[in-house]
């Protein structure tokens, strides 16, 4: 879908509900089920069970059973100015309608400030900003003759693309949203390799996510704590002399600064083949030793976005891993993470994230994911290729569950 037909759709469906005086889609459960502008409005998910605790998801799977998908266009709310949510406060009353904040206006340019809420544009949740980081995006898609910074494209073709300037947050989700986010493999969780005398080898901290700055329809809200996320009151606290009134907790800024190399976001890849966009976010997670070798880890999250409206369902992925040691791993598979996903004009986007390891400080992957047309016919789709980059002065293990 594109971006102007997104608004289009989402203003057609904003006075349909102001003239029935409804929500976009009706919620039986209770809870928070629908987001809505402009008094009744535009749906989204709701809530669930309060975040759960640091979760620890055990040895990763061996390299791309891919994992991390993705947003569609931005649906920039034209005109919209209340944020509500359907609640039910008990069987007798039924669903009512209840503000939980105000939109405020997208920014083209600039950023958007620690502590900001946001609805994402794509998947629908309730969020908050914890800082931003400045990311390379190297656009296969975007002719450079002059690239300024560039990347040569591995085992995929000689064309050079220019690295351009994006901004991402890394955000938290409310965690009421995270079961209603059916576009995604999982709720989006930052991993960390584990201490070296601990068994398990990742932990993972849910309902922690990278958001690209299009992606952020901001609102405002008067509730001190709006977000339901465990690490809320520990990183955020209100002043309502601020703007936005959510101000870094000094806990947040050190977690920050100790774990910045495992955070990181520097580099983004996107490329599109017969209107199916991909993008991929790699993440360096750190070295460990294994007998008497070095293995180093990398988290890489992949966003599939259909720009064109006819159905699509992926069925196979091809990779190719390239290790700086010399070796080259083929891997093939149905689907991803265990899933077949449909790419539709109603949920045109798909997300999920994986891990891969290798015993040399760097190397490179690519391939391509095969789609499925309705008639049958099948295509390949390019993964734009992407470097495995270590940090060589690193000496200390991450320190991801330390505050």
């Amino acid at each position: 879908m594109s971006g102007c037909a997104a608004r289009r759709y989402l203003a057609a469906a904003l006075s349909r509900c102001r003239a029935r005086a409804l929500p976009l889609r009706e919620a039986p459960s209770r809870g928070l089920r629908a987001l809505c502008a402009g008094g009744p409005g535009a749906s989204s998910p709701g809530p669930s069970p309060s975040p759960p605790g640091l979760s620890s998801p055990g040895p990763s799977p061996s390299p791309p059973g891919l994992s991390s998908p993705g947003p569609s266009p931005s649906l920039s709310p034209p005109g919209l100015s209340s944020l509500c949510a359907l609640s039910r406060r008990n069987r007798a009353e039924g669903k009512v309608l209840e503000t939980v904040g105000v939109f405020e206006a997208p920014k083209p340019q600039g950023k958007y400030e620690t502590g900001q809420l946001f609805l994402h544009s794509v998947f629908g949740y309730r969020g908050i900003v914890l800082f931003p980081w400045q990311a390379r995006l190297y656009d296969r898609d975007v002719a450079s003759p002059v690239p300024e910074k560039s990347e040569s494209a591995a085992g995929h073709g000689s064309k050079e693309v220019k690295g351009k300037t994006h901004t991402y947050y890394q955000v938290l989700i409310d965690a009421r949203d995270c079961p209603h986010i059916s576009q995604r493999s999982q709720t989006e969780a930052v991993t960390f390799l584990a201490n070296h005398d601990d068994s398990r080898a990742l932990y993972a901290i849910p309902g922690l996510d990278y958001v690209s700055h299009e992606d952020i329809l901001p609102y405002s809200s008067t509730d001190q704590v709006p977000i339901q996320h465990e690490l809320f009151e520990r990183f955020l606290m209100y002043d309502q002399t601020k703007v936005p009134p959510f101000v870094a907790r000094d806990t947040l800024c050190a977690w920050q600064e100790k774990n910045h190399p495992w955070l990181e976001l520097s580099d983004v890849h996107r490329e599109t083949t017969e209107n199916i966009r991909v993008t991929v976010i790699p993440f360096y997670m750190g070295m460990r030793e294994a007998q008497n070798s070095h293995v180093y880890w990398w988290r890489y999250c992949i966003r599939l976005e259909n720009l064109d409206n006819e159905v699509v369902q992926l069925r196979e992925r091809h990779w190719r891993i390239f290790s700086l040691s010399g070796t080259l791993e083929t891997v093939r598979g149905r689907g991803v993470v265990g899933r077949e996903p449909v790419l539709s004009k109603e949920q045109p986007a798909f997300q999920y994230s994986s891990h891969v390891s290798l015993q040399a400080s760097s190397g490179h992957m690519w391939g391509t994911f095969r789609f499925e047309r309705p008639d049958g016919s099948h295509f390949d789709v390019r993964i734009p290729p992407f470097s495995l980059e270590s940090n060589k002065d690193e000496k200390t293990p991450p320190s991801g569950l330390h505050w």
